[in-house]
């Protein structure tokens, strides 16, 4: 999922940019309205994070200029303005969300998730059916979710990108570089703990018991795998 960030502070710009790749999301950003603008249409994103306060266009003009060209696209706009007015305003120009500064990175990946969610909801009359099981658990792409009996487990766009390929790759072995390249779209050094880590975290997240994962297996010096 590719995501727009307008944000004239560069602080928080890249701040965005740093969390919301951690997450698995790809990141264009934009350091005012023009540029907004320009890189929406050169890029097509997926999602658009606007900042209201910007030089050479606002964030309504640019919010206004997308909505012309696609009315369906999510935007949510990042906004240190909290009076009613300007919330009007903007959900009246075809906002979905707000972001009120200053934010911490779970507000940030929540409104961002719930907002994505509910853009890719099968459209009424299509069955929508994406979903897959690993061992006992349901995983639901289009919901950034898995399930588990009634626990809901939420999901980053890199943990769904993981799951899947090693779904789709069930019984054999993926090795480092596959899943770097798959999941990350980018080499890393040999002596990277990034993708362990992330693993590790992600055993925590979707296993009965981490210790003895049924769903991401390690293979040592090689890679990983699911055996079901």
């Amino acid at each position: 999922m590719k995501l727009l960030i307008a944000e004239d502070d560069l602080h928080i710009r890249q701040g965005l940019e740093t969390l919301l790749e951690s997450e698995g999301y790809e990141c264009i950003a934009a350091a005012d309205g023009d540029q907004a603008w320009q890189l929406y249409l050169q890029h097509e994103p997926d999602l658009v994070l606007l900042d209201i306060m910007m030089p050479k266009q606002d964030g309504y003009a640019v919010c206004r200029r997308i909505r012309q060209h696609n009315e369906q696209l999510p935007v949510i706009f990042i906004t240190a303005k909290s009076e009613e007015v300007d919330q009007v305003l903007g959900l009246e120009l075809g906002a979905d969300d707000y972001i009120k500064k200053p934010f911490g990175s779970r507000e940030v990946i929540a409104r961002i998730r719930a907002v994505a969610r509910r853009a890719l909801r099968p459209v009424a009359g299509t069955t929508g059916n994406d979903s897959f099981v690993m061992d006992d658990l349901q995983i639901r792409p289009s919901e950034l979710r898995a399930l588990r009996a009634d626990q809901v487990i939420e999901l980053s766009l890199r943990d769904l990108k993981i799951l899947r390929l090693l779904f789709e790759q069930r019984g054999k072995v993926v090795d480092r570089d596959a899943l770097f390249n798959h999941c990350w779209g980018r080499d890393y050094f040999a002596n990277s703990r990034t993708l362990d880590q992330h693993i590790s975290k992600l055993r925590k997240a979707v296993e009965r018991n981490a210790k003895e994962p049924r769903i991401i297996s390690t293979v040592h010096g090689i890679g990983y795998r699911f055996d079901n």
